[in-house]
């Protein structure tokens, strides 16, 4: 049940009352699961804080669209809606982080959803393709902001001088030497940054597992809106205008002066599992949402959003309730548990006893510390 980018959309649903009864005038992201109708987001937002304003140009295209990525992530059918008091939080700071033009740090337990945020903003803002960045302890600033293949430049570089000293008078001559941009790929993070007519969407997931400088080195760029690719400043009298490639599938971009600088500050969600803690510099940039662990209601719409409303109540409510239980027992276990399970569920219900389903199902749900799972016996 994927459905096109350009199919039509309903209209969002009336949000739920704030505690005053009246609703946020100030909210732009609902948390509905519906795409903007009839508006984009840079008709909505207002103006920057003097401070966050950035003027990077020319404009580049309009991003990609990736509706199998967010489909396989977020479920095909939609919208799921609201499910508890922590939806409101969680639009209160996703609207903050929009009108402030500031990165959003969302900490919780592993398996909680929380990459799941970056999807749902884009899907109901309408902002392409999200970008992410995956981050490890090698992980470096360089990396998310571009690479360059200086090895394979020389390679090319001495393979056309080779084929130039190898050509026989009268054929053409082969091709003249490779151009910088040619080698230069910019990842997720310089990708983001890039002179957007509208925020692209970044994720960059896990980033306590980074080094213990990547949260200070990302501070400089997150305040200035832009970066410096020197292999391009070098070359800029030379090559003024250069086209690299980008982080989305075929994409290129054109670098003026070797430096990148955006005009809409991405939507930036950076996830964090609590394992380490960041420097107050850096906590003082960012809003931060802390994702609780979800409720009933909460997995209810999330199974809903992946399985439609086919799946027996009767049969989800226990098992639910069952998930629940072995969750707080074990000491957490993670959503995509819960789905991996009925999907099991619904592939083997009918085919043998209730015991054998009851085992087979729960055999997903092992412990995330590393220890031996507890199947539950007959």
């Amino acid at each position: 049940m994927t459905l096109p980018d350009d199919a039509p959309v309903r209209q969002p649903p009336e949000l739920p009352a704030a505690s005053d009864g009246a609703r946020p005038r100030w909210w732009i992201y609902r948390g509905t699961g519906e795409p903007l109708r009839d508006t984009t987001l840079g008709e909505l937002l207002p103006p920057p804080p003097p401070w966050r304003a950035f003027h990077g140009g020319p404009l580049v295209g309009a991003p990609p669209h990736d509706a199998a990525e967010t489909d396989r992530r977020l479920g095909t059918y939609r919208p799921a809606g609201y499910t508890s008091e922590f939806a409101r939080s969680e639009a209160d700071m996703v609207n903050a982080s929009l009108l402030l033009r500031r990165p959003l740090l969302v900490s919780g337990r592993p398996g909680t959803g929380k990459s799941s945020l970056a999807y749902r903003i884009s899907r109901e803002l309408r902002l392409g393709r999200v970008l992410r960045w995956h981050i490890t302890s090698r992980t470096t600033l360089q990396r998310g902001l571009y690479e360059y293949d200086a090895i394979g430049r020389v390679q090319d570089t001495a393979a056309l001088r080779a084929a130039a000293g190898d050509t026989a008078p009268g054929d053409d001559a082969p091709a003249g030497p490779p151009g910088v941009g040619d080698y230069i790929q910019l990842g997720p993070l310089g990708t983001a940054l890039l002179p957007h007519g509208e925020p692209r969407v970044l994720l960059i997931d896990e980033l306590d597992k980074s080094d213990l400088d990547l949260a200070n080195d990302l501070l400089s760029v997150f305040e200035e809106g832009s970066y410096t690719i020197p292999e391009l400043r070098r070359a800029r009298r030379r090559h003024p205008l250069v086209r690299v490639m980008t982080d989305d599938p075929d994409g290129e971009a054109e670098i003026s002066g070797g430096v990148v600088s955006c005009r809409a500050f991405p939507v930036i969600v950076m996830t964090s599992n609590s394992e380490r803690e960041f420097p107050p510099a850096f906590l003082r940039r960012c809003l931060l949402l802390n994702m609780p662990d979800p409720g009933e209601d909460d997995l209810a719409g999330m199974l809903t959003a992946h399985f439609g409303e086919d799946v027996d109540e009767e049969f989800l409510g226990p098992l639910i309730t069952r998930f629940l239980e072995r969750s707080r027992g074990q000491g957490g276990l993670a959503i995509d548990q819960l789905l991996n399970s009925v999907h099991l569920a619904t592939s083997h219900r009918g085919q043998g006893e209730d015991g054998e389903l009851q085992r087979l199902v729960e055999a997903a749900w092992h412990r995330l510390d590393g220890t031996v799972p507890g199947v539950r016996q007959g």
